[in-house]
């Protein structure tokens, strides 16, 4: 059973990846992906030196075919004439082909189980008899295994990198658009890796929904573990978009896994330059490895189900507070976004009191004070004060007492932020509260700080995690090679459209290979299907094809209106 209290880091091999260690013992390595066309040397060699003078210790980039590839064995030539000696990965879709090519050209090559032998997505329904499923895992040996030789010969690591929304056609007669069915797809390769003795492997599985992401990668390193396939874990929450909802998403699930011991290597996708996103990761990396070397935490076992499943933690309502409720925010002022406004203020706090503006009682308990938290009356809400390091872990120690206890009064979480700054607000927040808020233990979040933006944050993390809705949600790629128009400016324009529209979810996508499996969850999507052309999206119907994209906002702002989710601002 997982120590869901003590940080312990997972047990994995040393990968190489030229001259980078990562895995076992070392620290978490951040990364980036490049956006630009490998056909352009120059600005790639000149964006992978700008990721790489920002601390990023990988770069990617897309390679769409085998002059690509071969193309980037040109970007490190002259990135090593230059000095720089940041390891480059080939990114690939749909092409063997270019993987091989790449893995002459590079020192690491990621694909994708999702299509690189497989088709994606045709939206046609098969059936496979044992035998015939059998049989296409022999079709993936047949391309994986020659892959796998090269690489062995050119000291090339491979990223075995499944994407949510580009699982098999074959996966997806089996298991469905699942958590299952996403490890199903990365076991494959992995047991094929194993079997041909290839050991400088990294995994990932990514989701732009944060609660389905973590929920999965745990459930691969579980299995992972079962089968001995102890390969590191590369985290990232796909599509995370721009701004605060990017960095709060980002946080929320990343760090989440990070605390369970789970990830030796991160990359934080945002709508925005690549090496504006190595800032963001090195502060989430550096947080967490402050965070691992805490006192011991003890907790009760039996919070174990209560995450496992899903279902969290059952608590009466005290109000508005606990029960079916949404969780709620407290803060210390009403701050400047009156779609965010926190659910009480706090009047007074000190570290031996608390004032809120409410009739409810509200009871501070440090997190290490079992007796007084389990003697409370049901109708206090609790507001559990973590008192070392490990936030996460200390407060699911006090709700695993609470849950042997049988006590079911409403718990929040409360955090006196040390933040200096919003981006310190923003990702230390979403990092301490995501995990808490993923597996439904808390009933909300009293944050004490003295930034007046703190109630938009609680909210954003709230939004990121499913659990309370106040705004639209653009889900939204960071960009890369395949991008056929400018995604930032893009981004700009659909968001000061259609961000009025509380509760719709819609997605921006740069082309096909993840955009449309991706945004399965949105209500409407605007996906790259050409240069300057759009396909435009109605849950995962496309009902518009190659629009041009001057005209693609107004064309999606009127098929919203006709399916009646448009209100004026």
């Amino acid at each position: 059973m997982r120590d869901w209290f003590n940080y312990n880091k997972r047990a994995t091999i040393d990968v190489k990846i030229a001259d980078l260690s990562l895995g076992g013992n070392f620290p978490i390595r951040v990364q980036s992906m490049g956006n630009t066309d490998t056909n352009d040397i120059e600005a790639s060699v000149s964006q992978a030196e700008r990721i790489a003078q920002a601390g990023g210790e990988i770069v990617r980039f897309t390679a769409q075919g085998i002059k690509e590839a071969n193309n980037l064995g040109l970007v490190r030539n002259e990135l090593r004439k230059r000095g720089c000696n940041v390891p480059l990965v080939a990114d690939i879709h749909f092409n063997p082909a270019a993987a091989m090519a790449a893995a002459t050209n590079v020192e690491k090559v990621r694909i994708n189980p999702g299509n690189y032998v497989d088709s994606t997505h045709t939206q046609k329904t098969f059936q496979y008899t044992d035998e015939e499923y059998a049989q296409e895992i022999e079709k993936i040996k047949e391309k994986l295994i020659p892959f796998l030789d090269l690489c062995k010969q050119n000291n090339t690591a491979v990223r075995i990198g499944v994407n949510h929304g580009s699982l098999s056609d074959r996966i997806l007669s089996r298991y469905g658009d699942t958590s299952e069915g996403m490890v199903e797809s990365c076991l494959e390769f992995l047991r094929i890796c194993k079997s041909q003795d290839f050991l400088n492997v990294v995994v990932s599985i990514k989701a732009s929904n944060v609660v389905i992401m973590v929920r999965t990668v745990r459930l691969l390193a579980e299995k992972m573990d079962e089968e001995g396939l102890n390969y590191p874990i590369h985290l990232g929450v796909t599509e995370a978009g721009e701004g605060e909802d990017g960095r709060i998403k980002s946080a929320a699930g990343i760090t989440a896994l990070l605390l369970d011991g789970i990830g030796d290597t991160i990359r934080v996708s945002l709508s925005e330059d690549p090496e504006a996103e190595i800032p963001v990761a090195k502060m989430l990396a550096d947080y967490v490895q402050r965070r691992s070397r805490h006192a011991l935490v003890m907790g009760d076992k039996c919070i174990d189900e209560a995450i496992r499943s899903g279902k969290g933690r059952t608590s009466k309502a005290v109000g508005n507070i606990g029960g079916d409720n949404v969780p709620v925010v407290i803060t210390k002022q009403k701050g400047n976004n009156e779609n965010a406004q926190p659910d009480y203020l706090v009047k007074s706090y000190t570290t031996d009191s608390i004032s809120i503006d409410s009739d409810k009682k509200f009871q501070v308990v440090d997190c290490s004070d079992i007796e007084l938290a389990t003697s409370l009356p049901e109708d206090t809400v609790i507001l559990a004060r973590p008192c070392g390091r490990h936030i996460v872990g200390e407060i699911r120690a006090l709700v695993s007492q609470l849950i042997k206890a049988g006590k079911q009064n409403p718990v929040v979480a409360l955090v006196d932020s040390p933040a200096e700054n919003l981006d310190e607000l923003q990702l230390f927040t979403a990092a301490d509260m995501g995990a808490l808020l993923i597996d439904r233990l808390i009933d909300g979040i009293c944050l004490i700080s003295d930034l007046e933006e703190s109630a938009t944050v609680c909210h954003g993390i709230l939004q990121a995690t499913r659990r309370r809705i106040f705004k639209t949600e653009f889900i939204s790629c960071p960009s890369c090679g395949r991008t056929l128009y400018d995604m930032q400016n893009t981004l700009a324009k659909v968001k000061s459209a259609l961000s009025h529209l509380k509760g719709l979810k819609i997605g921006v996508m740069g082309c096909i290979v993840n955009g449309p499996g991706e945004m399965a969850d949105a209500d409407y999507g605007y996906v790259g299907s050409g240069r300057g052309k759009v396909n435009l999206y109605k849950g995962k119907n496309c009902v518009e094809k190659m629009v041009p994209e001057d005209d693609a906002v107004d064309k999606l702002i009127q098929l919203i209106k006709d399916n009646g989710d448009w209100i004026d601002k």
